[in-house]
This record gives C-alpha cells, sequence and structure tokens, in this order.
C-alpha cells in the first residue's frame, strides 16, 4: 500500500480498529425515477404505442431489470414488484374471455395503466421543461462586487413628532394593561330614584313623563331614571296615562 498523509502524519496499512461502513464503495446510479418512468422508459425503447401494449413482452423486460436491482438492494425493488404484480393481473384478465354485452373499452384491462402512463408522461414533459430553464447557480451567476473593507458612514434617521407620538402611544398601551382594576359604588341608585319619582308623582297627581329626568345628569342620569320608572309600572306603583295618540305621556300614582 502506498504512504497516504492524514494530518500530516504518514500512513502505509490501514488501522485494524478503524470500521469502513458496507456501502462507504457503494455508488448507486438511480438512472429511473420510478416504476412508472421504467415502464414509459421500456415502451419508448421498443417504440410501442402507448394504446396497444404488449404486456406479455414488457413485463419480461420489466422483470430482468427487477431481478437486477434485487440482486443490488431489495429494498429499492420494491415498488418495482408492485407494478409487475400489476402487469401480471393484467396479463392475466386479458387471456379470460370477455363478456359478450361488455364494452370494449370498459373491458380492456389496460386502460387504467394507459390512464395512468398518459398522466405521467405529461407531467415529465412538464419537469423537462422546467428543468431545462436556466437556473441561478447552474446556468446563471449573480454578480458578486468585492469591497475593499472602507465602512461607509450612514447618517442616523431622524426622529419626526409621529414617531415620538407613536412610542408615546405604546407606552400608554402598555401601562393599561397594568392598571388596577376599582371597583366604585355607583353615585345614581335605581331604588333612591324610585323613591324621589314616587313622592313626586303622589304629590303633584299627574306629571309628564318627560319632566322627570334631569338633564344635568346625562346619559347615566336618564338611564337610571328611565329604569325607576320601568320598575315602578312593574311592582303597580304608578300608571302610565296618555289621554290620545301622540299626546304627551304622563304619571299618576296607583290608587
Amino acid at each position: 500500500m502506498s504512504a497516504v498523509l492524514v494530518r500530516g502524519e504518514e500512513w502505509t496499512s490501514i488501522p485494524e480498529d478503524l470500521y469502513i461502513p458496507p456501502d462507504a464503495l457503494e455508488v448507486i446510479l438511480e438512472e429511473f425515477a420510478g416504476p412508472l418512468d421504467l415502464l414509459l422508459y421500456l415502451i419508448r425503447r421498443e417504440n410501442i404505442d402507448v394504446l396497444d401494449i404488449p404486456i406479455a413482452e414488457v413485463t419480461r423486460q420489466y422483470m430482468t431489470y427487477v431481478e437486477i436491482m434485487k440482486a443490488i438492494k431489495l429494498e429499492l425493488a420494491a415498488d418495482y414488484l408492485v407494478m409487475a404484480a400489476m402487469l401480471a393481473e393484467i396479463k392475466s384478465r386479458m387471456l379470460l374471455p370477455r363478456p359478450v354485452a361488455a364494452d370494449p373499452e370498459e373491458a380492456d384491462p389496460r386502460a387504467e395503466l394507459v390512464r395512468r402512463l398518459l398522466e405521467y408522461e405529461r407531467y415529465q414533459a412538464v419537469c423537462e421543461s422546467l428543468e431545462a430553464r436556466p437556473r441561478v447557480g447552474r446556468e446563471l451567476f449573480l454578480p458578486e462586487i468585492p469591497m475593499d473593507g472602507r465602512n461607509s458612514e450612514r447618517p442616523a434617521p431622524t426622529v419626526t413628532l409621529e414617531d415620538l407620538l407613536n412610542a408615546l402611544r405604546a407606552v400608554l398601551r402598555r401601562e393599561d394593561a397594568f392598571a388596577h382594576h376599582r371597583v366604585m359604588r355607583e353615585p345614581l341608585s335605581v331604588r333612591e330614584r324610585m323613591t324621589h319619582i314616587l313622592e313626586r308623582v303622589r304629590s303633584d297627581g299627574f306629571t309628564e313623563f318627560s319632566m322627570l329626568f334631569q338633564l344635568g345628569e346625562g346619559k347615566r342620569g336618564v338611564v337610571v331614571t328611565f329604569l325607576a320608572i320601568l320598575e315602578l309600572v312593574r311592582e303597580s306603583l304608578v300608571m302610565l296615562v296618555q289621554n290620545e295618540p301622540f299626546a304627551p305621556i304622563h304619571l299618576k300614582a296607583a290608587a
């Protein structure tokens, strides 16, 4: 054995404890992408019409290739054996007598295989056309401009008022997320407003509906007063009176 340099040291013999995997020096050239690819290759090599496939001859050539694959590595031949079994099944169905009333196209057991072959051939043509197109790193190379190591100074961006307001808005949103929840007593009470309305209705006899609302309290006061009126009507403490349609509504204490 000739001398070999490994990390600067000369080796004249293989070390006894050196492990070499079984497939370390094995080179496998996968010429076919799958069972349909092999079948289509055999059909093209023999110049066979896809619509009229001689199953027996194609199966014989197919099994020859499968036997070679089985001798190399059995797991690679599994899918090809499935296709060989399908070809054998098609041949056996062709040998059986066909029903008299059957449609010739439907009775042909090769129809499904032909459909799959035509579809595979169409996709293969598309892949080959894509593979023939120029590709970056194979036919096309992007230009690379070497830098001389000089550091270019870039001006810092100017902070605008809008950027400052956006930052402040983000801080306020984050502050709201950490704010404590406080439960405060409602300054307006429906029960207290019911007592007030009941006193006015009893003293005045008829009281116009709009006169019971205090506009200075805002929407919250309007809602509380309206709820108090509904509660008094529900408890039959006051009555709603209207003389005619679209006339003003009055409240009167119940008898």
